[in-house]
């Protein structure tokens, strides 16, 4: 165990100084990037060094017993390599990583990283990606056109999954040769708490779910037109001004419907931290389906009470970005009157 640990450590300190070595060879990137020759890599894998052995010990044999047949064998085979040498370091010439966008994703499930590579030579064979643990492969890159690749990278904990690099790498033809290139961009993932609990949602004074929007037009009365934001709900917006051609409007409703669900943390004081954020996520995740309204307080920030996905979308964000404040800081901040909270518009 000791002598696997020591070469660990060694492989790790090899890896860390070759990368850095790298990065300062090669310098920041900023898309499109295309992969010039400077840039490639190129060494015989596993099997192309057991290649070389063979072909050396063809040779040595032939010479020893000054075999011309065994001669021209091993040189034919020699050539053989050579072309696919090449071969492999043409498959990476030229191509262009032209975009790259990360997904969000909950805890335990899976991050999705799209690239997009742009062919602009001749068609290519075996292109994979690999970032974060993950690896796509592309089986075939068709000339002067786009490839997406798709990397689905499995996720634990909420917050920030980050990543300098992502590796661009192929071993076609043959497999004796593997060029490789690094992408220096920055990767950001953001994981979501995982969306459990079994506790039911806030309830307002009239024992309703403040979450669950009613759409009952008696009881409902309309308040004001506003301009379309990404991320309303298509069933509250003016059609039938819309099609009088007035811009894309938006109902907002006094009465039931104007009712929000506040998700408050210092409500669920009796769970752990964790435990907390995944069931805010679980009410969040459930007042979206219903269509209603809703605010999130935690104690560093407030969401204002909105709907929609980006308002979801803002309202995930928060949670998987929450560092719960220092205690002493916070007790500083009380004793100086001073409010640790900070307010997040919707829109």
């Amino acid at each position: 165990m000791g002598a696997r640990a020591a070469v660990a450590r060694w492989r790790a300190a090899l890896e860390a100084r070759a990368a850095a070595w790298v990065r300062r060879r090669q310098g920041e990137d900023a898309l499109p990037v295309a992969l010039q020759r400077r840039r490639l890599y190129i060494l015989p894998t596993r099997a192309g060094i057991g290649f070389a052995v063979l072909l050396l010990a063809m040779l040595f044999a032939g010479m020893n017993y000054s075999n011309s047949l065994a001669l021209l064998v091993t040189f034919a085979l020699g050539g053989f390599a050579i072309v696919g040498m090449t071969q492999c370091h043409r498959n990476l010439l030229g191509l262009k990583l032209v975009a790259l966008q990360a997904e969000a994703a909950f805890a335990g499930e899976s991050a999705r990283l799209m690239l997009a590579l742009e062919n602009p030579g001749a068609e290519r064979h075996d292109v994979a990606a690999e970032a974060l643990g993950a690896t796509s492969r592309a089986p075939c890159a068709p000339p002067a056109a786009v490839t997406r690749l798709d990397l689905h990278i499995p996720v634990r904990h909420r917050g920030r999954l980050r990543s300098s690099r992502l590796r661009l790498t192929t071993a076609f033809p043959f497999g004796l040769f593997r060029c490789w290139t690094w992408v220096h961009l920055p990767l950001e993932v953001i994981v979501y708490p995982r969306p459990d609990g079994t506790r039911p949602p806030p309830s307002g004074p009239a024992g309703r779910d403040h979450g669950n929007a009613r759409h009952d037009s008696g009881r409902d009365e309309l308040r004001d037109l506003r301009p379309f934001r990404d991320g309303d709900s298509p069933r509250q917006v003016a059609w039938k001004a819309y099609a009088r051609g007035m811009p894309l409007l938006v109902k907002e409703y006094s009465g039931a419907t104007a009712e929000a669900a506040v998700f408050d943390f210092a409500a669920l004081d009796d769970l752990e931290l964790e435990a907390r954020l995944s069931q805010l996520c679980r009410w969040l995740l459930d007042a979206e389906a219903r269509g209603g309204r809703y605010a999130l307080r935690l104690p560093t920030l407030r969401v204002d009470a909105d709907r929609g996905p980006a308002h979801l979308a803002r309202c995930l964000r928060a949670l998987a970005l929450y560092d719960p404040p220092d205690e002493v800081a916070v007790l500083r901040s009380a004793a100086n009157d001073a409010s640790p909270l900070q307010e997040v518009p919707h829109g």
